[in-house]
């Protein structure tokens, strides 16, 4: 048995990073005021909606959390707390959910904000999220029972209702907003959140503005992950969209902006370096790396030849391929589920924990009936850790013999392709590498990617029974089979857990660590 090479890493990650970091910095009059007041925040990409439900975007959820608020919010242990909400009652039969609201919620525009609001928030989440579409499937009746009450009646058990509507896009709208169809894109900005959105700032590809909600009203308790106080600490927010890592962190050093969300890993040692900074991972969950099929395609529609390649893939490279130097940065040793969380487990991990082979993979893979068939691996040329990752795939495919066809491209170009309904796309292309933020793959609820690209009747009955499962306990054992069936018929090999910290000013301070970027709880000074 002949173990896996090492595969190197790439000495720069994506962009020119000398030539970059030497250009001019940014225009002081359009950044550079410093305000105490002020906080100037160059998030990680462009925003370019402000429905997370419709974008399932990192960027609009930050967004989103800036400006509106959940009935219910996930703790630091994933564990759903009150936040709009004053409380709930449930039926002894488990059937009946009473939620009353807490006082002192409104609008943006001054207007309180009632039950009705809020199931028609919860109506239309329940159309496309997967928590919302199960409860939707046992709901028998959902109502408004005056201005702060409001009830839930299923027709069986949903012991995961809770964590729906604080763990995933379900955010309170007015009711004429909430009525917008849940597959048109909401465009009014309005919420009842720490700050108010300032359309008038908000310039495609270059800015948007915040400034504080003055009649917010934070509940009484420190902020931890999603729950808690949300204290707005300053009057504007002012968001710089900075494509150029090199030229935002020259931004930083200079102390032109006040806090950079995610930056180049190749620059970290410089950022850390650089007097007034400081670098902090503040997302406990961070990134989880994966191999993706496409099952709807030959030849990975055979489950043998996507099992084939698991004895090959060493996690350790393409991890290093990511962080590098920076060991502490990413982990190993990673299921079908994020390591962290409750249901990761150890079910069936020897078959990315044993040792490794390529004589053995290559053997599986003869004995799969592959026959040298063309596999077209898609990456995206400008994101550098999915880039990073695939530059290893290509280097395992090669040593294992596969035909492939490897094509680079921008990231909008490939998330057209793979998402095309086209017989003709579909069948162009077979595997890309890619990372999910890590909260998604934690339970079978959100984690999309481990029901593939084709119907799994298996997998989505275990789903099922993890949604109708009483307790952790029995949770986790479905979990622990969702995992062995995983690594049996893969809908996609999981390659590491990896995390990007965010580099600020060392004036900053209240970080609170989440699953995507929080800018309540942080102040100046």
């Amino acid at each position: 048995m002949s173990a896996s090479p090492r595969i190197g890493r790439r000495t720069a990650l994506g962009l020119p990073l000398l030539g970059a970091a030497m250009a001019s910095g940014l225009a002081r009059p359009a950044i550079g005021q410093g305000a105490a007041r002020t906080l100037r925040f160059v998030p990680h990409a462009n925003l370019t909606s402000l429905d997370p439900l419709w974008s399932n975007t990192l960027i609009s959820l930050n967004h989103a959390y800036m400006v509106c608020d959940q009935l219910y919010g996930l703790d630091e242990g994933l564990i759903p707390r009150p936040q709009m909400a004053e409380g709930h009652t449930l039926s002894a039969d488990q059937l009946t959910w009473t939620f009353t609201l807490r006082e002192g919620l409104a609008f943006h525009d001054g207007e309180k904000v009632l039950a009705k609001d809020a199931v028609a928030s919860i109506n239309r989440w329940s159309k496309r999220d997967a928590f919302g579409k199960r409860m939707a499937s046992q709901l028998v009746e959902m109502k408004a029972l005056d201005d702060r009450r409001f009830e839930i009646k299923l027709n069986k058990p949903f012991s995961h209702l809770l964590y729906g509507l604080g763990g995933t896009f379900c955010f309170i709208y007015p009711e004429r907003v909430a009525n917008t169809d849940a597959f048109t894109a909401i465009t009014d900005p309005i919420g009842s959140g720490p700050y108010r959105f300032v359309r008038e700032e908000w310039v495609a590809g270059a800015s948007a503005g915040y400034v504080r909600n003055e009649k917010y009203v934070p509940r009484q308790e420190a902020a931890a992950f999603w729950s808690g106080g949300k204290v707005a600490h300053f009057d504007k927010v002012d968001w710089r969209i900075l494509p150029d890592a090199a030229t935002a962190s020259a931004a930083l050093q200079k102390g032109e902006v006040d806090w950079l969300e995610r930056p180049l890993l190749d620059l970290l040692p410089v950022l850390r370096k650089a007097p007034g900074v400081r670098v902090e991972p503040l997302d406990p969950l961070g990134f989880y790396g994966m191999i993706y099929f496409n099952q709807a395609a030959p030849p990975f529609d055979n489950p043998k030849l996507r099992a084939a390649l698991l004895p090959a893939v060493q996690q350790m490279d393409f991890m290093q391929a990511i962080v590098g130097d920076e060991a502490s940065l990413s982990r190993t040793g990673v299921g079908m589920f994020t390591p962290g969380s409750p249901y990761a487990s150890a079910a069936g991990l020897d078959a990315i924990t044993s040792p490794r082979s390529l004589d053995r993979a290559r053997q599986l893979i003869k004995d799969s009936g592959y026959k040298g068939e063309k596999i077209v691996q898609l990456v995206p040329a400008e994101l550098p850790a999915p880039n990073a990752m695939g530059e290893v795939a290509r280097e395992m495919f090669k040593a294992l013999g596969l035909n492939l066809d490897y094509q680079t491209m921008d990231w909008g170009t490939m998330i057209g392709r793979i998402q095309s309904k086209d017989a003709n796309v579909v069948k162009g292309w077979n595997v890309y590498c890619i990372a999910w933020a890590g909260l998604w793959p934690s339970n079978p609820g959100s984690h999309i990617p481990i029901y593939g690209s084709n119907p799994n009747p298996t997998m989505e009955s275990l789903r099922d029974a993890w949604f109708d499962a009483p307790d952790l306990a029995a949770q986790q054992k479905v979990t622990a089979d969702m995992q062995m069936f995983g690594f049996q018929d893969p809908p996609y090999i999981p390659v590491g857990q990896y995390f990007i910290p965010q580099a600020y000013r060392t004036g900053l301070s209240g970080f609170v660590k989440a699953a995507n970027t929080l800018l309540w709880g942080v102040r100046k000074g």
